[in-house]
């Protein structure tokens, strides 16, 4: 259930997750200008019987009164929320803004600059570094984007407008939960337009769930400055989803001539060892090693990169359910590491454009903008 809550604010937050694309879903709506409440009517009288929901639900009337203080209707929450398109980037354009070389630079001195919490936050959930940083990376590139639209006023209009009323209710009642539980104040509970919060952009019902107080103060704070108990949250969460520590999400591999691609797709399984005989290799040629069953993906076709894939690949689509995502989360955190950049080459877009052509015309049309 909670795969589920999470995809679907992530994907009302979809047309700004990219950040690194974020979550396909990078980081939300962090970097944008403070939204503004205005006057609503409907909204108050929405409110104030909303308020009589969460009073039966064991929210006292201290905490109501204090999230409510300062909450108002967003008109601009409703507007992102109408205006949200279905992600249609390509896997390559994808990854050339999750592992660009600037997140792919910022990770490592982030994974340097965190190594000691991150080797402690390792040795407690069994969730190595490396993933935890990509993780932190996509969601809110590293802390820089985290969101800044305050939490209960962007769920209750959220609730108000009724498009999803039922699921933005139960978020505003875990929010409400979170605060009467002292974790943060009001004020401090900012996120993204659809509510996801903190450096690794949990949802309210995500939080309540799996937000760890790593440095002992007595709060989950996942909105501090110092991200150890975010980056914590984010470990346990892939830990109780059933990450093996050791095992990769993926190795991308080396199909041979012919390969029967109907073999390929995440449902179909079989050992590294049966792969083998099918004449799969890493890039290099080599038999990939036995880290469990292994499905081969080709998520742009079968004349783009292929992937096998393992285990813990279905675990990370527990934190957000896209493929893209998935294989953004692996490929950063491995690049973060010194791994390689995709060997494989990629298929031109449904216009015949590959990401070279593409940048190539942008700055032609740059160019051409500054001459006239």
């Amino acid at each position: 259930m909670m795969q589920v809550d999470r995809r679907a604010v992530l994907l009302g937050a979809s047309a700004s997750l990219l950040s690194a694309c974020t979550g396909g879903t990078v980081s939300t709506s962090a970097g944008e200008p403070q939204l503004k409440s205005v006057p609503n009517a409907g909204y108050d009288q929405w409110v104030a019987s909303f308020k009589s929901r969460a009073s039966a639900r064991g929210i006292s009337q201290t905490t109501i009164d204090r999230a409510f203080r300062g909450a108002g209707y967003l008109p601009g929450v409703i507007e992102r929320d109408r205006n949200q398109t279905e992600f249609t980037r390509t896997l390559e354009d994808y990854l050339a803004i999750a592992a660009s070389d600037d997140r792919v630079s910022t990770g490592k001195s982030m994974l340097n600059r965190y190594g000691a919490t991150l080797s402690k936050i390792e040795a407690q959930y069994r969730v190595e570094p490396k993933v935890v940083t990509a993780i932190w990376g996509l969601e809110s590139r590293y802390g820089a984007r985290r969101g800044n639209v305050p939490v209960v006023s962007a769920l209750s209009t959220l609730a108000y407008d009724g498009r999803r009323g039922e699921f933005f209710e139960s978020q505003l009642i875990a929010a409400l939960k979170i605060l009467q539980n002292g974790d943060t104040t009001p004020e401090r509970m900012t996120g993204s337009w659809a509510g996801a919060m903190g450096h690794t952009q949990f949802i309210p019902t995500s939080y309540l769930a799996y937000a760890v107080d790593f440095t002992g103060d007595g709060r989950r704070d996942i909105w501090s400055d110092d991200p150890t108990d975010a980056l914590a949250s984010a470990a346990a969460y892939l830990k109780r989803s059933g990450w093996t520590h050791g095992q990769p999400w993926g190795v991308e591999v080396r199909l041979p001539s012919g390969f029967n691609t109907g073999l390929a797709g995440r449902g179909s399984t079989r050992s590294t060892a049966s792969w083998a005989s099918l004449g799969v290799r890493d890039v290099n040629g080599r038999n990939v090693p036995d880290y469990g069953a292994a499905s081969v993906i080709l998520p742009s076709g079968a004349s783009g990169p292929a992937f096998m894939t393992f285990r813990n690949f279905t675990v990370i689509t527990r934190y957000n359910n896209s493929e893209k995502y998935v294989i953004g989360v692996g490929h950063l955190s491995d690049r973060i590491v010194g791994g390689a950049p995709i060997r494989g080459n990629f298929p031109p877009d449904a216009q015949g454009m590959t990401l070279n052509d593409r940048k190539d015309l942008q700055t032609r049309l740059t160019r051409a903008a500054q001459t006239v």
